[in-house]
C-alpha cells in the first residue's frame, strides 16, 4: 500500500500505556478480529467468536463469558504503567493507521452527501491491554471494535501481529481492511442503520439476532470494499497484491473458519459475522462497484 507521505488524520487518540488489561485466569491475553461494534454496557459483537474460543479452551460456558459473569473465577485486572513506551516500529504503525483513517475520511465525506447524509468523522483510539469506552470496558481479546455510544474505533496495535501470525493474514492492506471495516460500522451509525438494528434486535430470538448481525457485519465489509475502490481509483493507494491481502484477512475471520479452528465443527446457526466466502464476497462487491447502494445486505436474498 502506497501510504507514506500521505495526509494523516487528526482524529487519533493515543491511550497506549495509560490503561489496564484484563487477564483470563490461567492464561495470557486473547486476540482476534471479528470485525465488530460494541453496544452500550456489553461486550463487542466483534469479539464474540474469539471469546467463545477462549471459553471453550478454558472449559467455561461461552454464554457465561459473554454475559461478563465468570463466577468465582472472575477476571484479574492487570494495570500497565502510564506513559508512552512506543517503539519506532509502533510509531510507524501509528502513522500508517492515521493515514488509512484520513483516507476513509476523504472517501466518506465525498460519498455520503450523494445519498443525502453528512459524514461525522470518528475518533480512533489506540490502546494497550484494555480500554474504557462509552460501551463499557473492553480487553484486547475482543479485537478491534467500534462503539456507537462515543463514535470511536478502538484498536490495540498488537492485534496486527496477531492477524499475521495467528490468522495467517499478513500485509499492510490486510491491516487497512480491518480499520476500514470498523469505520464501516461508523458509517452505519451515521446513516441510522445501527439504531434500527438495535431496535429490531430487542424483540428477536437468538437465532434471528445472529442472522441480523451477519447482515450488519457483511455490510461493513462491503463498505470497506467501497473505500478500497475510491482509495485506488482516486488516490492510487493500492499496489499489486493488496486486494488479495484484504480478501485473505476477510476469509481468515469468517465464522466458519474460526469455529472449525476452535472445535472442528461449523455451526451456521451461531454465525454472527458471516462465513469466509460471504465476507470475501461482500468486500469484493463494494470494491468492484464503489457504490454504497450495492451494499444493501439487509434486502439481499442470498448472502
Amino acid at each position: 500500500m502506497l501510504w507514506k507521505g500521505r495526509r494523516q488524520s487528526s482524529n487519533i487518540e493515543d491511550r497506549r500505556g495509560m490503561g489496564g488489561g484484563m487477564r483470563f485466569p490461567g492464561g495470557g491475553f486473547g486476540g482476534g478480529f471479528g470485525g465488530g461494534r460494541m453496544r452500550g454496557g456489553g461486550l463487542g459483537i466483534g469479539g464474540i467468536i474469539v471469546l467463545c474460543i477462549i471459553a471453550w479452551a478454558l472449559g467455561i460456558n461461552p454464554l457465561t463469558l459473554l454475559s461478563g459473569d465468570l463466577g468465582s473465577g472472575g477476571y484479574v485486572e492487570e494495570q500497565t504503567p502510564g506513559g508512552s513506551f512506543s517503539s519506532p516500529q509502533d510509531e510507524e504503525l501509528k502513522q500508517f493507521v492515521s493515514v488509512v483513517l484520513a483516507d476513509t475520511e476523504d472517501t466518506w465525506h465525498q460519498l455520503l452527501p450523494q445519498i443525502g447524509a453528512q459524514y461525522r468523522e470518528p475518533k480512533l483510539v489506540l490502546f494497550s491491554g484494555g480500554a474504557q469506552s462509552a460501551c463499557g470496558f473492553a480487553q484486547s481479546a475482543v479485537g478491534p471494535f467500534y462503539c456507537p455510544g462515543d463514535e470511536k474505533v478502538y484498536l490495540d496495535l498488537d492485534f496486527f501481529d496477531e492477524l499475521s501470525r495467528r490468522f495467517g493474514a499478513p500485509g499492510d492492506f490486510a491491516q487497512a481492511y480491518v480499520i476500514a471495516h470498523e469505520v464501516g460500522h461508523h458509517v452505519q451509525n451515521v446513516l441510522g442503520i445501527e439504531g434500527q438494528v438495535s431496535k429490531a434486535r430487542a424483540n428477536m430470538s437468538e437465532s434471528e439476532s445472529n442472522a441480523l448481525s451477519v447482515r450488519v457485519e457483511l455490510q461493513a465489509d462491503c463498505f470497506a470494499g467501497v473505500w478500497a475502490n475510491h482509495a485506488n481509483q482516486e488516490r492510487g493507494l493500492i499496489e499489486a497484491g493488496d486486494i488479495d491481502e484484504a480478501l485473505k484477512a476477510a476469509s481468515a475471520v469468517g465464522d466458519d473458519t474460526l469455529q472449525k479452528q476452535a472445535t472442528g465443527r461449523v455451526m451456521p446457526d451461531s454465525f454472527t459475522h458471516g462465513s469466509a466466502e460471504q465476507r470475501k464476497h461482500w468486500f469484493e462487491t463494494g470494491y468492484r462497484s464503489g457504490n454504497i447502494t450495492d451494499c444493501d445486505t439487509f434486502n439481499a436474498k442470498a448472502l
